[in-house]
């Protein structure tokens, strides 16, 4: 059967807000629940899948502009086999919030793993090896390290699996005995109309065993904090932000899970020569008036130490010189970038009177013919002036 159009299906018009759209959703969620409809649960099933698909996809915004262009057709790829099932919903915070009307909110509270089971499909939490957790560190390098790369060596606290109990909890010699609140599952289940929600048992923490006596150095868990020093190898032109993944080096698993893995988040501190611009870098070195005037051979810092530089003549303050190759390498791809060397030409200080009067009489020597773009701002600013009068 051809499906509805999902904002017919709400019964919205096309230009809806979010807020109305959730609105429209909870007006139906509410009048398809099983307990307002006695004697047609069935229909109302298929009610509440409808509009459950209607508001996956139309309260998610790409979802939703994908759907305004291409109907039906264009976000079939967005659901697990091409169509919808409840395992696609993600919006079970909505639900909770309509089923408190029903007096059921206990019911979704603090499960953040639940299993929601309907007629449209179920799954089960599975008892096993379960990975451990990542852990992730902030780790701050200095400028040079960042462009030449360096290994650094960190110290984290992580659990690791208890020597003395192996990572059973149990005092060596000692039995675990199955829980009694869920038989052995791991998990309890509560249901309310066509809704089942599987939760972890909150006696045996999903394992489906109750540890007698506990191992005395972990007291039960299973696990100990331990310091542990990790070498980290950070690349060079590794930029401010960049997140490395150093694999298996984050917390033990449990029942005999994999370790989870250690993120290093780069932080690059600033320095007092350079500013780093995505491959480049950026320097600004003073000369003096006489080296703006005449021209000079400078000595100019890189990254990879001095390097002399030619000033031509009549070089202005501000002015940007490119040495090609000086910058950063490019992580992950060939080739490095280049150095900006700025320019900036020191006014002199403390003259003292044969120093003035020698620039008096070499002001006045040269005029504003020597200074071409001292002349062209005051012609701007004369024909400015007279415009404006």
């Amino acid at each position: 059967m051809e499906k509805r159009d999902y904002y017919e299906v709400l019964g919205i018009a096309r230009d809806a807000s979010p807020e109305d759209i959730k609105k429209a959703y909870r007006r139906l969620a509410f009048k398809y629940h099983p307990d307002k409809n006695p004697g047609g649960e069935k229909e109302a099933e298929e009610k509440f899948k409808e509009v459950s698909e209607a508001y996956e996809v139309l309260s998610d915004a790409n979802k939703r502009s994908t759907y305004d262009q291409f109907g039906h057709a264009g976000i079939q790829g967005a659901f697990s086999g091409g169509g919808f099932s409840w395992s696609d919903f993600t919006h079970f915070d909505d639900i909770q919030d309509i089923f408190s009307d029903f007096n059921l909110g206990d019911i979704f509270n603090g499960f953040g793993g639940s299993i929601f089971e309907t007629a449209f499909g179920s799954s089960s939490r599975r008892r096993g090896p379960r990975r451990g957790p990542s852990i992730k560190i902030n780790l701050e390098i200095e400028f040079l390290e960042a462009a030449t790369g360096v290994e650094k060596t960190v110290t984290i606290k992580r659990n690791e699996i208890c020597p003395t109990c192996k990572g059973s909890g149990a005092k060596p010699g000692s039995k675990k005995k199955q829980c009694s609140q869920c038989g052995g599952r791991g998990q309890v289940v509560m249901s309310s109309g066509f809704f089942s929600v599987s939760r972890t048992c909150s006696a045996c923490g999903g394992e489906g065993t109750i540890i007698t006596s506990p191992c005395k150095d972990c007291n039960g868990s299973g696990r100990v904090k331990v310091a542990k020093k990790i070498k980290i190898k950070i690349p060079a032109g590794v930029n401010e932000g960049t997140r490395l993944r150093i694999s298996g080096e984050g917390e033990a698993g449990t029942s005999g899970g994999n370790r989870g893995d250690l993120y290093a988040d780069i932080y690059i501190r600033p320095h007092e020569l350079f500013e780093r611009h995505g491959d480049d870098v950026l320097v600004s070195v003073p000369i003096t008036f006489p080296q703006a005037v005449f021209g000079a051979e400078i000595d100019v810092p890189t990254l990879d130490g001095k390097v002399k530089m030619s000033i031509p003549s009549g070089t202005q303050s501000g002015k940007i010189f490119r040495l090609r190759g000086k910058g950063f390498p490019r992580m992950n791809f060939y080739g490095t970038g280049d150095e900006h060397v700025r320019i900036f030409v020191e006014v002199p200080e403390n003259l003292n009177a044969e120093q003035k009067e020698a620039l008096k009489v070499f002001a006045k020597s040269i005029g504003d013919e020597s200074s071409p773009m001292r002349k062209s701002f005051l012609e701007s600013v004369k024909r400015f002036v007279n415009k404006n009068r």
